[in-house]
């Protein structure tokens, strides 16, 4: 393999590298990259500007007041990347509010000297596109055809699946909704749809390769899904039920039939389908297995996923 000094500051990213068998070469990463085991270990390259341990509407309300006044969500250390001198930096450009962005990074490079580095940017919008960011790191790092037959698996992993949970015509497809964000509510979108799809239900408000959109509780009243699947991005099971504590008691959600029917179930949004990588067949696995009680069942409970 290739020698590469590489920089992730994408948990995603992260994943590729190892999927690739890439990980002796990672020498930073992301406050967030935490998979798998041991990446942590590494030096982290950038830090949020925000507390992230606040609530999800104080979140909100301070990333929206920060990109309002054109104030970057993360900050990049400048010194550190200096000193790791990498020869690989994996960053994106399709979310400020995700990940560290290419005009924070591209300007921490000018802050740096000495070794030739290329940034790599990703921005995957749908299930294709993200076999093609595993293509584009597979180059980078001069694995092409690991690359090719990581996308293999996946891709045959996702089509076995697929064709285990085709519904008869009787029962049909579930209705779904995926929730990215509860205070305020936002569904999720880009590859999401597509992993309900390949579940066997179909998304009544997200829309495959377009961004997560902001919804109404009127909104999600009017989708009356048969199934509720909440995914908030960057939380896992347990701080969802925290950020659920207040929401619970408000009549629009109480009102909802897929809560009163007890068909809504929490993930952990931090490590499953807010990550364009190797795990999202991990995260249709989930979806089946809530959708398909008793017939599929990959293993991914209680961890992956709970009954609300």
């Amino acid at each position: 393999m290739t020698g590469h000094r590489i920089v992730s500051l994408l948990p995603s990213a992260t994943e590729i590298v190892a999927a690739l068998g890439g990980l002796d070469q990672l020498v930073g990463r992301s406050h967030e990259c935490d998979h798998p085991a041991g990446v942590e270990r590494l030096p982290s390259c950038c830090h949020p500007t925000i507390n992230i341990d606040a609530p999800g509407a104080e979140i909100d309300r301070a990333v929206k007041h920060q990109l309002a006044q054109a104030i970057s969500i993360f900050q990049v250390d400048h010194d550190l990347l200096g000193r790791l001198q990498p020869t690989l930096i994996l960053t994106q450009d399709q979310c400020e509010v995700c990940a560290v962005n290419l005009a924070d990074v591209e300007s921490a490079l000018e802050l740096t000297t000495g070794v030739s580095t290329q940034v790599v940017s990703l921005a995957p919008a749908n299930l294709a596109d993200v076999w093609k960011t595993i293509e584009t790191v597979g180059q980078a790092m001069g694995e092409g055809d690991e690359a090719t037959m990581v996308i293999h698996r996946l891709e045959s992993r996702l089509q076995e699946l697929a064709s285990a949970v085709t519904p008869d015509q009787a029962s049909g497809r579930p209705r779904v909704a995926c929730i990215e964000w509860i205070d305020p509510l936002m569904v999720a979108g880009n590859w999401v749809p597509e992993l309900v799809e390949l579940a066997g239900g179909v998304d009544v408000l997200g829309t495959a390769g377009r961004h997560s959109p902001w919804i109404t509780w009127a909104d999600l009243a009017v989708a009356d899904a048969d199934v509720i699947v909440l995914m908030p991005c960057g939380f896992d099971i347990e701080r969802t039920r925290s950020e659920l504590a207040p929401v619970i008691t408000r009549s629009e959600w109480q009102q909802l039939r897929a809560v009163s029917e007890g068909q809504v179930f929490i993930t952990d949004g931090h490590q499953f389908f807010n990550r364009p990588g190797p795990r999202l067949v991990e995260s249709a696995e989930i979806l089946a297995e809530i959708l398909h009680p008793g017939r599929c069942d990959s293993g991914h409970h209680p961890d992956g996923w709970q009954p609300l």
